[in-house]
């Protein structure tokens, strides 16, 4: 990830428990591999910050690396002839998997397709929290934007629109709802009335309750609007639970009591983390 740019230099990585839960790893086994990464010369422990980036590029010399190297194809040989191969067929075979091996090109650089900025924010959000892979966001229509990507992570519903760009860059199919503790939260809320949703921009409030309304068994009122400078809605004050997104979240949280308030955040299935897994981090 490092190498790829997904961490750029100068940045915090992930605290060893936090990176572990993403890759279902021990922390210690995270812990392990970041003294490795600061003995490369890669990343630096910095007291009361954790690991911070260095560079992008391992300092290990060519000795050293072809030393590396030299190690782990001594053992794979020895392995070899344990199966019988001599000296011309084990020179075959490496020679033969040089020649058709396809080398992957890295990916330097992902996006997350959203209906808009902020709820593509929440899916760009969402991955980088379950899976630790970072992506810059953009709007459906920035199509011509979308070809300047290595990768995109596309909701699954819109992989129609980029289908002519799956030769020149690789898509991934992202399906995701709303985390189940969030909609469990909202629903064991017992007396409640009224619910509010507050967003950052109007066009999101839309697209936001045609998705909750199907899944949620509310039969009170429901009211929402977004955000204006420095102001949340006017029916703040008299709505018994409010619901807002994370572009909102800096003036909700500031104004509204934490038991009367739930942050939207969407949580990828299963299988769309494992593909984003595969395809990015196994290169």
């Amino acid at each position: 990830m490092i190498s790829t740019k997904q961490f750029q230099v100068g940045e915090v990585l992930p605290s060893t428990r936090e990176l572990g839960q993403q890759l279902e790893a021990s922390f210690h086994t995270v812990r392990k591999a970041y003294h490795i990464l600061a003995d490369e010369g890669l990343i630096t422990g910095e007291q009361g910050r954790g690991f911070v980036v260095n560079r992008q590029t391992s300092l290990m010399d060519k000795e050293k690396r072809l030393e590396v190297g030299g190690n782990k194809v001594q053992a794979l040989i020895e392995e070899l002839v344990g199966y019988g191969l001599d000296d011309s067929e084990i020179e075959l075979l490496f020679q033969e998997q040089l020649d058709f091996m396809e080398w992957p090109d890295r990916i330097q650089t992902c996006a997350s397709v959203g209906e808009n900025m902020e709820l593509g924010g929440m899916l760009s959000s969402s991955i980088q929290k379950q899976v630790g892979v970072k992506s810059k966001v953009i709007d459906i229509d920035m199509y011509e934007s979308a070809a300047q990507y290595d990768a995109l992570f596309v909701p699954v519903r819109f992989m129609h629109k980029y289908r002519t760009l799956n030769e020149s860059l690789m898509i991934i199919p992202i399906v995701y709802t709303y985390d189940t503790d969030v909609l469990l939260s909202i629903v064991d809320r017992f007396g409640i009335q009224t619910i509010g949703l507050v967003t950052g921009v109007e066009e999101t409030i839309p697209k936001i309750i045609s998705e909750l309304k199907p899944i949620i068994p509310f039969e009170g009122s429901f009211v929402a609007g977004s955000i204006y400078g420095k102001s949340l809605p006017l029916f703040v004050r008299e709505t018994d639970l409010i619901l807002y997104t994370p572009d909102s979240a800096r003036l909700v949280e500031q104004k509204v009591p934490a038991k009367n308030r739930i942050k939207l955040e969407y949580k990828l299935s299963d299988r769309s983390a494992e593909m984003i897994r595969s395809e990015l981090w196994d290169q």
